[in-house]
């Protein structure tokens, strides 16, 4: 089994899957200003993507996914392991 991680530079990808949301104003300073992160720069826009996880099989039939707005929240990886355990049956 191959496992690929990638980066999604200009959030292209998660535009696509409905994942990206833009950063409030009051966020925008918050990062530019205290955590000196200007993600227009980074990103090309003030947005980042929801934290999520996609199992996609070679076929590229999306298996599952992991999903929260709250990004706080992020997918358990043993959740994950599992559907990745589940391609190969």
């Amino acid at each position: 089994m191959t496992l690929l991680a990638l980066r999604d530079r200009g959030n292209e990808v998660a535009r696509r899957y409905g994942i990206v949301h833009e950063v409030p104003r009051d966020l925008q300073q918050l990062y530019a200003g205290k955590l000196n992160l200007d993600l227009a720069t980074v990103n090309g826009e003030w947005a980042l993507p929801m934290p999520a996880r996609f199992v996609i099989d070679r076929t590229g039939i999306v298996r599952s996914v992991e999903a929260d707005p709250d990004y706080r929240d992020r997918p358990d990886p043993a959740s994950t392991l599992e559907a990745l355990r589940r391609l190969r049956t």
